[in-house]
């Protein structure tokens, strides 16, 4: 008889406020999994809740809400009450007069209520509104747990240290984990606002980008800078950098915006208005924040590995996207083998919801993201002849794709399912040349809108891999940053980072993405060169390209030449 586990994360109330999503599970394996963002286009689709991602999950094996054993929400509100001072102290500090002051203490303490006593009751009520039926029963799993699971279970460790870090779960902001065979076992805890989510967002925003969007811009910026020891000097002030890190003088109001006066009067510096343009200065801070985050998070594994008398490590979170950090943390003498959830953000808390009851060596090791929808030849065939479009269909399509990429075409590329995440894996995805500098310019200048210094990553055949990257390993996700080799270099500038010539690869196996694999390979007897470089099918500020009709809409509305569609091109 088939089981199924339904696993969502809202983005409502006492459940976080963004990245919400759905996965299905069919007798333990996933069958389906998507990020509401995917489908309501909002990027992150903060504050809402996943009706789409629910619906769409039902869809795929064509059942009711009713048909589901049992719902999973990858959060316990109840577990809040752990740090209820915490978060009067917040509530107090928002507002400018006592009688707003007193509103929004008022109203934390209905929300901590709601939480501690009727922790479902919204997520009831959404369910009821879209869905039809009975609910199955809903079980509540604690967020840092959630992550845990969704970095051990999928790996192929028999015990590992487990490490998940982000802003804040329910209480807890960075969490050690023992995995073994028996399941996940908490060894240290990190309670809220102690926080290097909150730490490295506090810079994120004085810096001029948004939490929870801009990070990884600040992680770009960083080679660019320098040493700076006034900055060094400052930041080493306000926070404590080792294994039992402190960051909460930077961080004790809970408050983001707090934390970026905190800074601002540190520094000397009012934050940054416009993200247009940075100085040298601003360069050395983004330096001197990516440096200090590598050197509290390095310290971790190096302490509990030895403690647990293991060199395996699995991370997830939020901060675990910071693939920089993943380099360091992998070039540990102490660490033999890492595996990062591709999905780390609170995205990927719905895969983890739903593999957290299950014993970690029934759940299948981790090869690919590719769980969303996918498209029939005859679904886009319709869609383009109702447009009115003109194409083609090749009889030896990776060979007609890689001249055209060869003749320094910028290429759309639409295939299979999607992928779950941050990063497009070659089935959403934007594919160029990755062997000029120009090119790399043409992408971020015409294609992605976006500014001209942040640079892009390669998919490269595994086999070839080690041509390019030192101590190279498989890397399917684009979530390790690697040194490359000095002699190769000029075959895939538009894919360094300019700062300090290190890149993020996808390796691309036959078995993980066959028709992605064959890409790059007529690429290769084209040029010699088993690379492209592959960026997110996406405009700038908006989600990865779902559907065959938004693939169309940002085909003219990019600076792409060339849409592959599955079978079909469209060319400008």
């Amino acid at each position: 008889m088939e089981k199924y586990v339904l696993s969502f994360k809202p983005a409502i109330g006492e459940f976080g406020v963004h990245d919400p999503s759905a996965a299905i599970f069919r007798n333990g394996e996933i069958l389906y999994a998507v990020e509401e963002e995917r489908l309501n286009r909002q990027k992150h689709a903060a504050g809402d809740f996943p009706h789409r991602a629910i619906q769409a999950c039902l869809e795929y094996p064509d059942i009711d809400l009713s048909d589901v054993d049992k719902i999973i929400l990858p959060y316990n509100p109840k577990l809040q009450t752990k740090i209820t001072g915490q978060k009067l102290r917040e509530a107090a500090s928002w507002g400018d007069s006592t009688v707003e002051k007193a509103y929004q203490l008022s109203e934390s303490i209905k929300r901590l209520a709601i939480a501690r006593f009727y922790p479902t009751v919204e997520v009831e009520q959404e369910l009821r509104s879209h869905f039809d039926g009975p609910l199955p029963p809903i079980g509540l799993r604690a967020h840092h747990a959630c992550h845990a699971a969704s970095a051990f279970h999928p790996s192929d460790f028999d015990q590992a240290l487990v490490l998940t870090i982000d802003g804040r779960g329910e209480y807890d902001s960075t969490v050690v984990w023992e995995g073994t065979h028996n399941g996940l076992q908490r060894i240290k805890t990190f309670e809220f606002p102690n926080s290097l989510g909150y730490f490295y967002g506090i810079v994120t925003e004085f810096l001029g980008y948004r939490v929870s969007n801009g990070e990884g811009k600040i992680m770009g910026l960083a080679p660019y800078g320098s040493e700076n020891p006034e900055i060094e000097s400052t930041l080493r002030d306000l926070i404590d950098v080792q294994a039992e890190y402190d960051v909460t003088p930077l961080t004790k109001s809970g408050s983001i915006r707090t934390g970026v006066e905190v800074l601002e009067e540190a520094l000397g510096r009012e934050r940054k208005s416009d993200t247009e343009q940075f100085t040298d200065w601003e360069k050395d801070l983004a330096f001197v924040t990516q440096k200090l985050l590598e050197e509290i998070v390095v310290d971790i594994p190096r302490q509990y590995t030895a403690e647990l008398d293991t060199s395996n490590v699995a991370l997830s979170g939020g901060v675990a996207l910071n693939c920089k950090m993943n380099k360091e943390i992998m070039e540990l003498d102490c660490v033999d083998n890492l595996f990062i959830q591709p999905v780390a953000s609170d995205a990927g808390l719905a895969v983890g919801g739903g593999m957290i009851d299950q014993s970690p060596q029934s759940v299948p090791e981790m090869s690919t993201v590719y769980w969303g929808p996918e498209y029939s030849n005859d679904e886009i065939e319709a869609l383009l002849q109702k447009n009115k479009v003109e194409y083609t269909e090749p009889a030896e399509l990776s060979e007609f794709v890689a001249s055209r990429i060869v003749d320094g075409k910028l290429v759309g590329w639409f295939q299979g399912r999607l992928e779950m995440g941050p990063r497009a894996l070659g089935n959403r995805s934007i594919i160029a040349d990755p062997r000029t500098v120009e090119s790399r310019d043409r992408v971020n200048k015409y294609v992605k809108h976006r500014e001209e210094w942040r640079p892009f990553a390669p998919s490269m055949l595994e086999e070839k891999a080690d041509q390019f990257l030192v101590n190279q390993e498989e890397s399917p996700y684009m979530i390790k940053t690697f040194d490359t080799d000095a002699e190769s270099r000029d075959d895939i500038t538009a894919v360094l980072h300019p700062g300090d010539n290190t890149t993020r690869p996808q390796t691309v196996r036959r078995d993980q993405n066959e028709r992605y694999y064959d890409l790059i390979s007529a690429f290769e007897e084209i040029t010699d060169v088993p690379v492209l470089l592959n960026t997110s099918f996406n405009d700038h500020g908006e989600p990865i390209v779902t559907t065959p009709a938004e693939a169309l809409k940002d085909f003219y509305g990019m600076g792409l030449d060339v849409l592959v569609l599955n079978d079909f091109v469209v060319e400008k």
